[in-house]
């Protein structure tokens, strides 16, 4: 019940508003006061995931929910190496990445990394590694939607290929 009394206060002091209702632009800035840097098209995405334009109150209780539970579940030994370090080598963003369920080829997890490696210096951040399972969740979620067989094969026409880039 305590959690839930400061995500409710949390939520008040973020919906500025005072609309019942969250931004994107107001979630980035809360999540910044954190030191959480996202870029808004990232946030933008994690409201997308509850199928909102605006996160609720009660929408956002249920994302904080599943977040934290999700994070507990699958980082524990994420979280470890980030909090010992403050950020991850390649290795462990591998390892977390398997653990929690993606498998990725040599090349195509190297080119991810050093897609969110925003420094370009083989160091991961938290929000950086966030950011990464969010795009391979929503490139597999993409790939499942044309992987109708479920061969874990697609092939696209230039028009499939054209609407999955936007």
């Amino acid at each position: 019940m305590e959690n839930t009394s400061m995500l409710r206060e949390w939520f008040e002091r973020v919906d500025s508003e005072k609309t019942g209702n969250i931004t994107a632009t107001q979630l980035k800035s809360a999540l910044a006061v954190g030191n959480l840097e996202f870029p808004l098209s990232v946030v933008q995405q994690m409201i997308r995931f509850n199928k909102l334009s605006r996160i609720s109150r009660e929408a956002e209780m249920k994302c904080d929910y599943h977040l934290v539970s999700w994070f507990c579940s699958h980082f524990s030994m994420v979280s470890h190496w980030f909090w010992g370090l403050g950020y991850l080598v390649p290795d462990d963003v591998y390892k977390g990445l398997v653990k929690i369920g993606f498998s990725l080829d040599s090349p195509s997890f190297y080119t991810v990394c050093e897609s969110f490696d925003q420094k370009k210096n083989g160091k991961i951040r938290l929000d950086d590694f966030i950011c990464l399972c969010i795009f391979v969740q929503s490139a597999r979620n993409l790939f499942n939607s044309f992987d109708t067989t479920k061969q874990g094969r697609v092939t696209l026409d230039f028009n499939q290929l054209v609407y999955c880039s936007k």
